[in-house]
């Protein structure tokens, strides 16, 4: 059993300690934290959209963490679409993603549960002292977007520099964030049911 006994040993983080900010949104670096995080391809999202959302999420909601939680409602119904080239439904750049994901899996962080989907990716992951969210999803992008290059001669952006990433605050939260990570292909009309999913970790059964 991979996640529940994991869970125990978590230390829930209750101060601002660790935030950050960088482009629209707002991000938590700290050890010994769960954290779910999406981060999209360049071209999933156009930028007139989002700059209309975020106007009118900043002019509805006066509550920082209320807007980020309207802006990030919005963008994964949005990205559940399907908008743009969706180049993450290739098998071999899928394949890669998940590959880079899962290389220092137990070694600097621990992946908890993951979705690699048409155009973004959702992962619960655990960070570890060394290594800041930051770092391990630069690590992850830079290596994709270097392969795709030498795979298929690509230039220009291929990912969305920012992310969306929410620390987990109890266990119901907890359960709550793997449900939605694993259960995201069946909502977007991908498979039947999770486990069909060939790129993220229902398949593995975690909680067996």
């Amino acid at each position: 059993m991979r996640i529940s006994w994991r869970f125990a040993l978590i230390i829930i983080m209750n101060t601002n300690k660790g935030w950050h900010s960088r482009g629209y949104l707002p991000h938590f670096d700290s050890s010994e934290t769960l954290q779910v995080v999406t981060f999209r391809l360049a071209d999933s999202l156009p930028l007139s959209v989002l700059n209309a959302w975020q106007k009118e999420v900043e002019e509805l909601l006066p509550d920082g963490s209320a807007r980020k939680r309207e802006l990030q409602r919005r963008i994964n119904i949005y990205l559940d679409a399907g908008y743009g080239a969706c180049e993450l439904d290739i098998p071999k750049v899928a394949v890669m993603m998940e590959q880079a994901m899962l290389y220092f899996d137990s070694i600097r962080y621990r992946l908890i549960s993951w979705v690699i989907m048409p155009n973004h990716v959702h992962t619960l992951i655990e960070i570890w002292d060394e290594f800041s969210l930051g770092q391990i999803l630069g690590s992850w992008k830079s290596f994709v977007s270097h392969e795709m290059g030498k795979m298929s001669g690509r230039v220009g952006q291929f990912w969305q520099p920012d992310y969306f990433d929410r620390f987990i605050r109890d266990e119901p939260h907890f359960y709550r964030a793997v449900s939605y990570i694993e259960n995201n292909p069946v909502k977007a009309g991908l498979c039947a049911v999770p486990e069909d999913w060939p790129y993220g970790s229902a398949r593995f059964n975690l909680r067996s």
